[in-house]
């Protein structure tokens, strides 16, 4: 099973979204936004984005 957007406006209004895996755990989720116009280009912009990321290690 494939992985999936989830997107959908919280309690106090704002849209959101999460990338679950293809067992359903959660393994990203987005910020809040003020529309779902919004929201649905955050999840353009991982898409876009995330398959060649690189991968960086930090000390925190």
């Amino acid at each position: 099973m494939a992985g999936k957007f989830e997107l959908y406006e919280d309690k106090g209004g704002k849209w959101r979204f999460r990338l679950k895996a293809g067992n359903g755990e959660t393994i990203a989720s987005g910020q809040a936004y003020a529309s779902k116009a919004s929201a649905l280009n955050g999840i353009d912009s991982v898409r876009r984005n995330a398959a060649d990321a690189e991968v960086v290690e930090t000390e925190d």
